[in-house]
């Protein structure tokens, strides 16, 4: 398109150059013969009054000094033969001139003029005069280059104006497809430059109303998932807990397992709302912490668990969404209820770590892990649960570059340490 922009005008420039050059060019060259041609002419006539006084011993210095003044050969032809002035051959015209008919012609290496002067003592006289071409030119090459100076830089100048039109109008249009393919790819941050030229700042104004558009139905979407996610939660936590209340151990295992399947259900709804939602990669760990704490200690509260909070001031930022770090905290959480009984107290602690990043523990006084190490087992109620909640924590955590790291707490239940790395941008 720059290349296309670049032809056009530059033929379009030279178009009008030549259209004006050529004309002015050609009258440059006719003023230069004709100032020549009068010169000669007005110093011919300047001598006709001395030559038709036919003295020739006045007019011959006259002549002398008339042919000696510039580069023209004057020269005078007497009607006895005769000649005053520079040399110079009787040629057709002088002899037309000496039968008393003034005239001028093309001649080889210029151009000869021929005056009669009548009215002399001994018959006609002609007056010569022969204007080289060197004279009926000059000035005229230089002209010319000057003219031809002033089309190069005119047309360099327009071909300079035309670059910075089209280097505008191809970073424009170059800028809204870069962000049209971000787009594409699921970047809703992506915004075009809305200062572009012309029509392109309206299609760049509306492409990122559209992108913004677009965001705020997806955050609506996630919202909206996200909470009605979480709210699903408390009761399945109830749920799981009646469950395991049961005497019949083949139904409470049949009706946990049924819960452990519907909370996959609810966590793969948060994980996808999230990922639709394009969240950045960044999250307050705080902030988020203290959100799903306050949280859940309405559901501690109803099943009289104490619980102990150490939570550091914010801002900890974090490599992770905001939406993951949410499903971290809540799937810890959610395990200590899901695997302890009623009344177990727990504790919540986050700090920073020394070289950025935040470290999350929860802590309970349950039973811990049982001897095998395995956590899909630990608890008393034979329930069957999946470990699905430690595994959402160990991806969050391997996420940002962290880990997860699961041992005793000092009351002797399970203690996980949720290790999670600053963003790639902060870290040092």
């Amino acid at each position: 398109m720059r290349r296309r922009i670049l032809l056009l005008v530059g033929a379009t420039v030279l178009l009008v150059l030549v259209a004006f050059a050529v004309p002015l060019a050609t009258l440059v060259r006719t003023f230069a013969e004709d100032s020549a041609v009068s010169a000669a002419t007005s110093q011919a006539r300047s001598l006709t009054p001395t030559v038709a006084a036919g003295d020739v011993a006045a007019a011959t210095p006259v002549v002398q000094g008339a042919d000696a003044a510039d580069a023209a050969d004057v020269s005078v032809f007497l009607p006895d033969g005769t000649i005053l002035g520079a040399p110079a051959p009787r040629s057709p015209l002088v002899r037309l001139g000496l039968l008393g008919q003034s005239a001028a012609t093309e001649a080889p290496g210029g151009r000869e003029l021929v005056f009669a002067v009548q009215g002399t003592p001994s018959g006609n006289a002609a007056i010569r005069v022969f204007v080289p071409d060197a004279e009926l030119t000059r000035g005229v090459a230089r002209s010319w280059l000057l003219l031809a100076g002033l089309s190069l830089v005119l047309l360099a100048g327009g071909l300079l104006v035309a670059d910075r039109l089209a280097r505008t109008l191809v970073d424009a249009t170059t800028d809204l497809s870069e962000v049209s393919e971000r787009l594409a790819r699921g970047d809703l941050s992506a915004r075009a430059d809305a200062r572009a030229p012309a029509e392109l700042g309206v299609v760049a104004g509306a492409l990122n109303g559209l992108a913004g558009r677009i965001s705020e139905l997806l955050r609506e979407e996630r919202e909206n998932v996200a909470d009605l996610a979480h709210r699903v939660r408390t009761p399945l936590t109830a749920l799981r807990l009646d469950a395991e209340a049961l005497r019949d151990a083949d139904e409470s295992a049949r009706i946990s397992a049924g819960v452990d399947g519907v909370q996959r259900a609810v966590t793969g709804a948060i994980e996808q709302a999230r990922r639709r939602g394009g969240e950045g990669r960044s999250a307050d760990a705080a902030a988020v912490v203290r959100e799903r704490v306050e949280f859940w200690q309405v559901l501690a509260e109803d099943t009289d668990r104490a619980v102990t909070l150490d939570l550091a001031d914010g801002p900890l930022p974090v490599g992770c969404a905001p939406g993951d770090l949410a499903a971290c905290v809540d799937a810890l959480l959610g395990n200590v209820f899901a695997h302890t009984p009623d009344g177990t107290a727990f504790a919540v602690a986050l700090g920073p770590l020394p070289r950025g990043g935040a470290r999350l523990t929860v802590s309970d006084h349950g039973p811990g892990l049982p001897p095998d190490g395995d956590p899909a087992s630990r608890g008393v109620s034979g329930g069957g649960s999946t470990g699905l909640g430690l595994d959402i924590a160990r991806r969050t955590a391997d996420a940002t570059g962290g880990r997860l790291v699961l041992g005793t707490a000092p009351g002797g239940g399970l203690q996980a340490d949720v290790e999670l790395a600053a963003p790639a941008a902060e870290r040092s």
